[in-house]
């Protein structure tokens, strides 16, 4: 049985914010990847648009998420579904660190607004 201990979990960042993976391919799921994400106060991280269907759920905070263009005040408990083709951009305007899990299909790409591609390690 693939367990994936806190301690084994691996930390990324990118844009300000960190990415703490557990569930990939490297660590035995088939197809799903799924991380915590870690919104520091005054991060405003770039629009991109996804590859693939992404939940959003916000564990701890406030976050503002604009999806294809529209903005909205997320708090704790809330889940934002990001279907595939998507844009988003997510900013903490507050001044404590956000805290989210996020899952996704494994292969998920971003691309940002200049065209350069991203293919985030945590979701591969």
């Amino acid at each position: 049985m693939p367990i994936v201990r806190s301690a084994q979990s691996v930390p990324h960042e990118i844009h300000g914010a960190r990415f703490v993976s557990y569930a990939t391919p490297l660590t035995g799921s088939k197809e799903l990847c799924a991380w915590r994400g870690e919104i520091p106060p005054g991060t405003k991280a770039p629009a991109h648009t996804v590859t693939r269907e992404e939940i959003f759920h916000l564990l701890v905070g406030d976050l503002l998420i604009t999806l294809d263009g529209r903005t909205e005040r997320i708090g704790a408990g809330d889940t934002v579904i990001v279907n595939a083709g998507a844009t988003l951009a997510v900013e903490n305007p507050t001044d404590h660190t956000a805290l989210s899990w996020v899952t996704t299909s494994v292969g998920l790409e971003a691309e940002l607004a200049d065209g350069t591609r991203i293919t985030p390690p945590w979701a591969n």
